[in-house]
């Protein structure tokens, strides 16, 4: 079989760790909490990082007028149908061995994933702009969304946003099909 056929089935299988290893992690860090608190977010639930701290957090962000961490979610029920389609997918065109699938594979899980991150956007947006106005404690103005991505200080809390082993898995198998691509190139010049 063919370098450029085994790069791209093996990219399009490391999606399928997605189901086992969490996608992003959201850890605040803070002088009262030692330990951090942390939410690792998987493809079909989120998860505190140690146990209790979801509680934790639903407790503390009741104070502010924050909604409780959702135990459901509709991304939790479509992103595995997407990952095992986009999966089963890659492996089909791996078999093929159709350079310019590879590259459309690519590109539509690129699609896919920008998709994906601006769902979690809105998702996070949400969550840190829609406060009970009759929350115990409130700062005027005050917003608690956490970043997309990298660190923000909100009150005395540092958030932390960063992937996680899956997400790297993820991003790893997207690169892999894109460096089937240009393998697949190559190949096709040694063969003429």
């Amino acid at each position: 079989m063919k370098k450029s056929k085994i790069l791209m089935i093996i990219g399009s299988l490391l999606l399928l760790t997605l189901f086992v290893l969490p996608l992003w992690n959201i850890t605040l860090d803070a002088p009262q909490y030692p330990d951090s608190l942390g939410i690792d977010i998987y493809i079909t639930k989120m998860q505190g990082a140690h146990e209790g701290d979801i509680q934790n957090i639903n407790i503390m962000n009741h104070y502010v007028g924050m909604e409780k961490l959702p135990e459901k979610m509709k991304e939790f029920e479509l992103f595995p149908i997407v990952v095992i389609v986009m999966a089963l997918l890659g492996v089909i065109i791996g078999f093929i061995g159709k350079r310019k699938l590879f590259l459309a594979w690519f590109v539509a899980m690129a699609i896919l994933g920008s998709i994906g991150m601006y769902d979690f956007y809105l998702w996070e947006y949400k969550y840190g702009h829609n406060l009970d106005p009759k929350a115990a404690i409130q700062f005027p103005g005050q917003a608690y969304q956490p970043p997309l991505i990298g660190s923000k200080t909100i009150l005395n809390f540092k958030a932390h946003s960063y992937p996680m082993s899956g997400g790297y898995m993820l991003f790893a198998g997207m690169f892999l099909s894109l460096g089937a691509f240009f393998v697949a190139g190559k190949e096709e010049e040694k063969e003429n």
